[in-house]
């Protein structure tokens, strides 16, 4: 069954398109945290970002960049919030890679995406040791 992404790049159903290339295109939200909320999207239909080839998870960041500073110059945007819900459990809801951008302003109202946590005495470094590469 093709994700909803997988439909929009094949244009059964309609999206407001901003760019495209050979890796990946990026559309609008349909429901954006501020206007001109975008995604960039994979058009190889990975879940995520672990499965899908070096070079082309370079490119869909190197588009990220390029509308981060359009949002910017363009939107006047304070700040942008670029991000990967990497599985269901993070929050993403098509099993399809794609990096929201999302552009920010500094009296837009919106609360943080993250809550905080405080590490308990030594947690921290049992943590480190875990991830350390």
């Amino acid at each position: 069954m093709a994700t909803l992404f997988e439909k929009i790049r094949d244009g059964e159903i309609p999206s407001v398109k901003i760019y495209e290339d050979d890796v990946c295109f990026a559309i609008l939200d349909i429901n954006p945290v501020n206007k001109g909320h975008a995604l960039v999207i994979s058009k190889d239909p990975v879940p995520i970002f672990t499965e899908i080839d070096k070079g082309k998870l370079d490119q869909m960041i190197a588009v990220a960049r390029r509308l981060d500073e359009k949002m910017r110059l363009s939107l006047k945007a304070d700040g942008t919030n670029i991000m990967i819900n990497n599985g269901p459990a993070s929050g993403q809801e098509v099993p399809h890679l794609h990096i929201h951008v999302i552009p920010r302003f500094e009296k837009d109202g919106k609360t943080p995406i993250f809550s905080k946590e405080k590490y308990a005495e030594g947690e921290m470094d049992e943590m480190g040791d875990l991830l350390r590469l």
